[in-house]
């Protein structure tokens, strides 16, 4: 199982983005006792991402992505798969967020859009399942 972990400035906002749009549902939100945001585990079917502030919230400093620094938030995606793309992609339509790849046909593929969260991560959103014996 991998479980990926993605740091944000604004945890709270990415949350809302992830489960108001994107429509991951919430496994776990962590808060302090002031209900600061510590970190949150969403769901997506049986997959899981972790969600966490920077370092300087609460954290130890994360190594980088790249040994020489030259990775951000756009160097990798998120590859989901859910059954019906085309619903998905029109709710993201709705909420004005920014379609980095516009939804693409059925096909041997699938069909799959990208999307990219309040931060500029990358979520791409599909049908087809590489793990699937069909």
């Amino acid at each position: 199982m991998i479980i990926p972990a993605i740091r944000y400035r604004d945890p709270e906002a990415a949350l809302l983005f992830l489960v108001g749009v994107l429509g991951l549902d919430e496994h776990a939100v962590r808060r302090d006792d002031d209900g600061a945001f510590l970190h949150a585990e969403l769901r997506l079917g049986d997959g899981l991402v972790s969600i966490r502030g920077l370092a300087g919230q609460g954290r130890p400093a994360a190594p980088p992505a790249d040994p020489h620094g030259g990775a951000g938030p756009g160097s990798m995606t998120i590859y989901a798969v859910v059954p019906d793309p085309a619903h998905l992609h029109a709710r993201v339509l709705e909420s004005g967020a920014q379609i980095v790849a516009p939804l693409s046909g059925e096909g041997p593929g699938g069909s799959a859009f990208s999307v990219a969260d309040p931060e500029g991560h990358v979520w791409t959103f599909g049908s087809y399942n590489p793990l699937s014996r069909d």
